[in-house]
């Protein structure tokens, strides 16, 4: 079952719930015949090949969640402010959300903790069309970029970005909302923009429809930032351990399956999420999506090695961390320091990397013939 969350993205509204602890760890249950029931908020009002496909839809279609005794139902939030709301409101057990928005709340008490990464590499990136005179990133003084939305992290990468050159992202650049998708690509093709700052994922789905782009180098102080991270609601983490370490076990199962064969990785987000297909046959676009969700998993899973090394799945170092919360600062998101002791509990991973890995290699090897 997958319903939408009616939730305020203003991270001030949940304050007042910081210091709630009447609504308990969250939703999660026993559904009466020694399973238990657990809500996932997905952190985007639209559905996509990205985490719910390689977490949720290929954990419950390859069977998974069925394995680790769990019944999900998902319910969509306007992004990772709104599903940290649902956390510390109780309507939901367990989100996906970026760690950014994770410090903030943790900054300003909201009860939610980190427990498990899943983007570890940087996925924001800055594009230009091919025969563009900007060739760096002090070359976007005086221009117009392209960002989701004023509020998004796309505007704080963009902001950051063109910091470090030595720009000041309040009087050397303008800052254009315009989406993603075809909106984004349009409003660069005709010139409303002359750069874009969108994220991996995003460029791969216009790319698909023939554009070419030409991408800046990120600077190395975007190097070692994380992204997407479970995160649960604090109290949760003693009072639905087992649920928990049975979730992200599930999940990072689905993950490895995923990394092997994204393509049955992709038919299985089609079977949870038939609106994924947008009213189109899935042999129509099979190859495109899939082509966007390896695009999703290349940011989720090491840059070397094979899918069968993995070992730490959901591990975030000390270094991460510290570069984490620098640019959080930096981005304006955070004030303070956030310490990885307030935001983070890694106790949970263990536990949840107990799997056979050969088994589910073979599983999805199986699946992608």
């Amino acid at each position: 079952m997958n319903r939408t969350l009616k939730l305020s993205t203003a991270l001030v509204a949940v304050l007042g719930l910081a210091s709630v602890t009447a609504c308990g760890a969250g939703s999660a249950s026993d559904s009466g015949n020694g399973s238990s029931t657990v809500d996932f908020a997905i952190a985007s009002a639209v559905l996509g090949p990205k985490e719910e496909v390689a977490t949720y839809a290929v954990g419950k279609e390859q069977g998974f969640l069925k394995e680790a005794n769990l019944k999900v139902s998902t319910s969509n939030a306007d992004g990772s402010t709104a599903a940290l709301q649902a956390l510390a409101s109780g309507s939901a057990d367990i989100t996906a959300a970026d760690l950014g928005a994770v410090l903030a709340a943790r900054e300003k008490g909201v009860p939610v903790k980190a427990v498990g990464g899943l983007v570890q590499h940087w996925p924001w990136r800055v594009a230009v069309p091919p025969g563009s005179d900007i060739k760096s990133a002090k070359d976007l003084k005086g221009s117009k970029i392209g960002v989701i939305s004023l509020a998004s992290g796309s505007a704080m990468y963009a902001r950051a970005y063109v910091r470090n050159a030595g720009l000041d992202p309040e009087k050397d650049v303008d800052l254009l909302p315009v989406g993603v998708g075809a909106q984004a690509a349009s409003s660069l093709k005709d010139g409303k923009v002359d750069a874009l700052a969108l994220y991996t994922q995003a460029y791969t789905t216009i790319e698909n429809n023939g554009t070419e782009y030409r991408y800046l180098s990120n600077p190395g102080m975007f190097d070692g930032i994380r992204s997407i991270t479970f995160a649960v609601r604090e109290d949760a983490v003693d009072k639905k351990r087992d649920l928990l370490v049975r979730y992200l076990r599930a999940s990072y199962q689905a993950m490895l399956f995923s990394a092997v064969a994204p393509k049955a990785a992709m038919r299985d987000g089609y079977a949870a999420f038939p609106q994924i297909l947008a009213g189109k046959k899935a042999a129509d676009r099979i190859e495109d999506d899939t082509r966007v969700f390896k695009s999703w998993m290349d940011t989720a899973t090491p840059k070397e090695g094979k899918p069968a090394d993995i070992r730490n799945w959901g591990a975030i170092s000390d270094r991460e961390w510290e570069r984490t919360v620098d640019y959080t600062k930096e981005s304006g998101q955070i004030k303070n320091d956030v310490t990885r002791e307030d935001a983070w509990d890694g106790s949970l991973l263990r536990e949840a990397n107990d799997f056979d890995a050969k088994a589910v290699i073979a599983k999805a090897r199986n699946a992608a013939e």
